[in-house]
């Protein structure tokens, strides 16, 4: 059998990578941790097919094995997140793969943007690090037509989501929304990790949402996300939303934090719907409901305008551990969450420049991450659905 030339430092690269110690590696291979380890210090090769697999069950391209050396792999936009209060100085593969996934998409869309001869947007960047929280949220609920209505057309914390989305992408936003690496249902997101993350741009403005989260957890960190594109600020970062506006780590983080809170449960509006007769609970489950917003948010209003105290707001933080969770999950129809994936702004678009000519089918299958085979009936699907509506 003819041998793959590996570079055993890219083999042993990939295997830390992934976190994976020698035994539990090889097994993944199906072959011997003798053999593996004979790859990592170049006393023998694989084959090609070994290799292949290799680098499949490694999540590596396969052409990486073939490097004089491992890949310098760098997170390119700010990196907010933190742990403990200290800040973070590593991403998992799943973290950075699906960066890289993402920017190579943004980077298709502004080219396609330009050659169509699109103008710069206004409110990217429109607003600075001391401007007034109400101010930007209220025009951002502007801009995106987002009320009272909104809300009451919503019927449920997911479909208020939806509706957000698709107001947001009607201006302009890429919105992206996964829980997974590409269409790898094997290779999860974590929340711990990230929550979300904004590329700030004229042309392609972008923000991510891990879906691995609670819906009501992504109302927010889509919030979130979309005041840093108002201030022109890209990032990543795992907000712990349950934590008042002035503990968050990052000045960035500390205002975005307070305008996704305006935007979502403006304080006047709050002030004048929280009702002193009431216990604290009824309160929490009434504007929650009628905000689709999550109690969290509505408790930490409530600890930022007054309404109740320390002691209470801590109780009740206590009382909701583990109540963050479990409520993610993008089953369901395919060609639905394709466009959750991947902006049906941006899905719509490849498709639409695979057809003309202006991208190749492997070009446009590589950008969804779909088969490339599978194009056109995509493409029939999606128009039959009418993607605004999806």
């Amino acid at each position: 059998m003819t041998e793959a030339f590996v570079t055993p430092e890219v083999v042993k690269w990939a295997r830390q990578r992934r976190e994976l110690s020698r035994e539990a590696a090889a097994q993944r291979i199906n072959v011997t941790p003798a053999r593996l380890d004979s790859w990592e210090s170049g006393t023998a090769r694989p084959t090609f097919r070994q290799a292949r697999t290799l680098a499949q069950k490694f999540n590596v391209p396969f052409g990486y094995l073939f490097l004089s050396s491992p890949p310098a792999q760098v997170i390119t936009l700010p990196d907010l997140r933190t742990v403990a209060n200290r800040p973070l100085t590593s991403a998992s593969p799943e973290l950075f793969d699906v960066l890289q996934d993402v920017l190579r998409k943004q980077e298709w869309y502004r080219d396609y943007q330009q050659s169509e001869g699109a103008e710069g947007l206004p409110f990217v960047a429109r607003y600075s690090l001391t401007d007034d929280p109400r101010q930007i949220a209220a025009d951002i609920c502007a801009t995106l037509s987002i009320g009272g209505d909104l809300r009451r057309r919503a019927t449920s914390w997911d479909n208020f989501l939806r509706l957000l989305i698709r107001q947001t992408e009607g201006a302009g936003i890429l919105v992206l929304r996964s829980g997974i690496v590409g269409n790898n249902t094997h290779r999860t997101l974590s929340v711990d990790e990230f929550r979300g993350f904004a590329l700030s741009d004229e042309l392609a403005p972008l923000v991510f949402i891990n879906a691995q989260d609670g819906k009501a957890a992504q109302i927010f960190t889509f919030a979130h996300e979309i005041a840093h594109l108002w201030l022109g600020q890209s990032g990543i970062s795992n907000l712990d939303y349950r934590r008042p506006s002035w503990q968050q780590e990052h000045d960035v983080d500390r205002l975005c934090d307070q305008v996704a809170a305006e935007m979502l449960l403006p304080s006047k509006e709050f002030l004048a719907r929280w009702r002193d007769d009431r216990d604290i609970q009824e309160n929490l489950e009434d504007l929650a409901r009628q905000y689709r917003v999550s109690e969290f948010v509505v408790l930490r209003t409530a600890y930022e305008n007054g309404k109740i105290g320390g002691r209470d707001y801590r109780d009740q933080l206590e009382a909701r551990k583990g109540r963050t969770r479990g409520e993610a999950g993008q089953g369901g129809d395919f060609y639905r969450t394709l466009l959750s994936r991947n902006s049906s702004v941006l899905t719509l678009a490849v498709l639409a420049a695979a057809a003309e000519g202006r991208a190749t089918y492997r070009e446009a299958s590589q950008l969804l991450n779909v088969k490339m085979a599978t194009l056109p009936e995509i493409h029939r699907r999606l128009l039959e659905m009418g993607a605004g509506n999806a």
